[in-house]
């Protein structure tokens, strides 16, 4: 896996890909490539993240677990699709509580790179999966790889929000030094959490408010 980063990454995270684990990681796709298995995203989308959203814009990381893994729906960007891919219905749920909360209109495509490039970063724990097969890569080293892109963050910037939605991103919380960054918290967008406190969340506007008070540019959430 020939590793092509945003340079203001490779600058923060360059001690991380000398690494054995991240040597791991590569040397397992490259594998399961040579036994004919097929992973998404496709290789030049598996850092996407952190081509369009550099370490210096990124004001809002929102955390998902793990790539979609159907035909043609991985970008590298979490929760999001290409154009003219159908909307997932977790993706659909956040459009629906995005209209609730702020009034912008839901649109007709999935696809979040406008987001990404308004410095929403959006980051999933591992950044390839088979085609398939969920959280087939979620032991192979990119949790090991992401946690450490969440606590340069914390660590490195100041006023961040994160949006951590499902347990799974909820325990990421530690990672994050709270005092100087926003964590909000609510139940998935997955149709089998979102009535149970995504809805109502309210987690777009509570961004942009906690922005501007600390003379952030807000959001913009239209696409």
């Amino acid at each position: 896996m020939n590793v092509r980063i945003e340079e203001s990454w490779k600058e923060v995270l360059q001690e991380e890909f000398k690494k054995p684990y991240f040597k791991q990681i590569t040397a397992h796709i490259k594998t399961e490539k040579e036994q004919g298995k097929t992973i998404y995203p496709p290789g030049p989308l598996i850092f996407n993240a952190f081509e369009q959203t550099p370490f210096d814009n990124v004001k809002v990381v929102l955390l998902g677990q793990d790539p979609y893994h159907g035909k043609g729906q991985a970008m590298g960007l979490s929760f999001s699709v290409p154009d003219g891919v159908p909307k997932p219905p977790s993706l659909v749920n956040i459009f629906k509580e995005l209209h609730d909360d702020t009034g912008v209109p839901i649109p007709n495509t999935g696809n979040l790179t406008k987001w990404a490039q308004g410095g929403v970063m959006l980051l999933n724990a591992a950044l390839t999966v088979r085609a398939g097969e969920p959280n087939s890569h979620a032991k192979i080293g990119w949790h090991q790889f992401t946690d450490t892109v969440i606590q340069k963050i914390s660590e490195l910037k100041e006023n961040v929000v994160f949006l951590l939605w499902g347990k799974f991103a909820q325990d990421k919380t530690e990672l994050i030094n709270t005092k100087k960054h926003h964590v909000l918290k609510a139940a998935h967008p997955s149709p089998f959490a979102a009535d149970k406190g995504f809805f109502g969340c309210r987690h777009f506007s509570k961004t942009n408010a906690y922005l501007v008070k600390h003379g952030i540019d807000p959001v913009d959430w239209a696409i």
